[in-house]
């Protein structure tokens, strides 16, 4: 995020957001040479990647072309994606394996949507608990990262009134 994009999104002025952002990078060096790496990935390949392989394209940072509001654009989004890429590669992931771990503990649960990093399932009373326990479980060995994975589950009677299990 920008200084012009912390400030948006916090109180903070715009010299304490700099100020901020100078900090957080001199405190995670390496966080800064990861989004440095990336910028530099995307503008000399014009595209990046996730760590399933996934590519996202950004032709305009590899051409220098489309204008500095693109280009900036484009360099967030590629700073972006093989983050969020990643992550969705390794719920898509997911999604695929749980049905059938659903039905081979003879549950009666239902996947019925995702949102972002979320799954949403209709699950009876009486198999709340295993079939949390057993989601929970498929999500986080979906894909083997150096740093495990951990989820949590939540329960209610509307996606609004979800409480952690």
């Amino acid at each position: 995020m920008s200084a012009y994009g912390l400030t948006n999104a916090t109180d903070l002025t715009l010299a304490e957001a700099e100020n901020f952002i100078t900090a957080y990078f001199k405190e995670f060096p390496g966080v800064k040479s990861f989004l440095d790496g990336l910028r530099e990935q995307a503008a000399q390949q014009g595209y990046v990647e996730t760590l399933l392989g996934r590519r996202r394209y950004f032709p305009n940072l590899q051409r220098g072309g489309g204008g500095y509001n693109l280009r900036q654009r484009e360099e967030r989004e590629a700073i972006n994606a093989p983050i969020q890429g990643t992550a969705a590669d390794i719920i898509k992931l997911a999604m695929l394996q749980l049905p059938g771990e659903i039905e081979k503990a003879n549950l009666q649960a239902q996947m019925l949507l995702q949102v972002h990093d979320e799954l949403i399932f209709e699950v009876p009373d009486a198999e709340l608990e295993e079939t949390a326990e057993l989601v929970q479980g498929v999500m986080e060995k979906a894909f083997q990262l150096a740093i495990p994975l951990s989820t949590e589950a939540k329960a209610g009677k509307s996606w609004g009134s979800m409480e952690k299990r």
